[in-house]
């Protein structure tokens, strides 16, 4: 065998370099519009993409690509390697890489994933409609929409009978920018569409349109299935909500996006993944797709005082106690309406009603993110006090997206003081117990960085929690990333 190798040799060396002219020349890549980040930044990328906290890549691509910065060229191979094998980090690879990146995808089959992520974001030819990847036809509607939204629909509308299934559900969802009356016509035609993301994309825009005839046909549904009605409890006379779920599906539901389920069978529901009814489901999917005006309108009152009345099945005695499963279906549907239509003052009475049951931390995320940016962090904090030392406080903590600044910081740095205080005590589990360490594991990449300070001091008092320490060290490398990208 060592004589075939060294044969093997021997003739390889032997062998005469080729005609170049006999390959076709390379083209060099484009001109890159974007300047380079800088020499720091671009160590500090080079840390980690060689396993130096690697959580922190999207962070650090999002800030690169927001200050207007791409990735410095030597590190494209190593962080298009990244993308392939992960693949939630290709638009934030995209909007990062520059031209170079993609002209490297285009010369290996493993990065191709970049050239239908990436797009120029000034390229408004109209050509592109045409010939373009789905996702350069996407970002150009998306353009067009917001200074001719007209022209877009029409341009949809054109090419809407050859385009196949998964291309017409991305492109009616382009309809969403720029959003008007106008657009009710077209989005009708579509929810007659065979196939299902189409009708479900063009029945959740028909629900945020005021005035629509969609709107009207589903506040006709839901008045049928919650109703005012007057119980004298304990002497008191009180107006009550009574509930009275659709008692089966047609064909003029279906087509207005409210799903099928068969007698007997089950949804998923918000309840820590248990199971919804189906008649329960179908009463949620009607009430998330009701103009929220109705309810103000059918019991004369403002939102607070709606989400606060009592609420109870149609077959219960007058007198009897409130209907917790029919209340919990009416305001797990109201909370996805006013997520849908982007009511903050609908999600503002939610929260502050304090109607939404404990264990539905995802639903109290989800209206967070309606409320104005000046109120989010104090109904944040407020929400993980409320929940301090419960199981679900964690599942809420992880639907709350960074950075966690201000009162929120405030309630994080409290919680991660208790805990650190339960963990050291040791003795029977408090109600912390256990919690620091996945507390930790998501506040090194949420919470602030100008936190550090506050945090030493904390991990001082416990110099034997690793959790604190390692996020103290995070949060001053966050600290350095962020300060060396602007």
């Amino acid at each position: 065998m060592e004589q075939a190798a060294l044969l093997a040799v021997r003739r390889r060396a032997g062998w005469r370099a080729g005609d170049a002219s006999a390959f076709p020349p390379v083209a060099p890549s484009p001109g890159e519009s974007l300047p380079v980040v800088p020499r720091a930044a671009g160590r500090r990328l080079a840390r980690i993409l060689t396993g130096d906290r690697p959580r922190l890549l999207p962070e650090w691509l999002e800030a690169a690509a927001g200050h207007g910065y791409r990735v410095p060229s030597g590190l494209l191979p190593d962080l298009l390697e990244r993308g392939r094998a992960d693949r939630s980090l290709r638009p934030a690879i995209a909007r990062a890489a520059g031209r170079r990146g993609v002209w490297l995808a285009l010369r290996n089959t493993d990065w191709a994933y970049l050239v239908g992520e990436g797009d120029d974001p000034g390229d408004d030819d109209p050509e592109v409609w045409q010939t373009g990847t789905r996702n350069q036809r996407v970002a150009y509607l998306v353009r067009l929409r917001g200074h001719d939204p007209a022209a877009a629909r029409e341009a949809l509308r054109a090419t809407w009978a050859s385009e196949p299934a998964p291309d017409r559900a991305a492109f009616v969802a382009t309809l969403e920018h720029g959003l008007s009356p106008a657009d009710e016509t077209f989005l009708e035609e579509a929810l007659n569409d065979r196939a299902k993301d189409v009708r479900r994309s063009a029945a959740d825009l028909l629900a945020r349109l005021p005035g629509s005839g969609y709107g009207r046909r589903m506040a006709r549904r839901a008045r049928e299935c919650l109703r005012p009605e007057e119980r004298t409890v304990r002497g008191r006379r009180r107006l009550w909500i009574t509930v009275e779920p659709p008692h089966g599906h047609d064909e003029d539901m279906a087509r207005d996006g409210i799903p099928f389920h068969p007698a007997g069978s089950f949804m998923p529901g918000h309840r820590s993944g248990g199971p919804v009814g189906a008649r329960a489901g179908w009463l949620r999917e009607i009430l998330a797709r009701t103009p929220l005006a109705t309810w103000s309108d059918l019991f004369e009152r403002p939102p607070m005082e709606v989400v606060c009345l009592p609420v109870a099945d149609r077959a219960r005695e007058p007198g009897g106690p409130a209907d917790d499963g029919g209340a919990r279906d009416v305001h797990i549907g109201w909370v996805r309406a006013a997520v849908g239509q982007h009511d903050a003052v609908w999600a503002r009475a939610l929260l502050r009603g304090g109607v939404i049951p404990a264990d539905e931390a995802e639903s109290m995320a989800d209206l967070l993110t309606v409320l104005p940016p000046d109120e989010h962090d104090r109904a944040a904090a407020d929400l993980l006090r409320w929940l301090e030392g419960s199981a679900d406080l964690m599942r809420l903590l992880e639907r709350i997206r960074g950075p966690w600044t201000g009162e929120l910081a405030d309630a994080v740095v409290g919680l991660l003081a208790s805990a650190a205080d339960d963990e050291e005590a040791g003795g029977p589990a408090g109600r912390r117990r256990g919690t620091l360490a996945p507390l930790c594991r998501l506040a090194d990449e949420r919470l602030s960085p100008d936190t550090a300070p506050r945090l030493d001091a904390l991990a001082g008092r416990h110099p034997e929690s690793w959790p604190l320490t390692e996020l103290t060290d995070t949060l001053r490398f966050r600290n350095d990333m962020l300060q060396e990208l602007r």
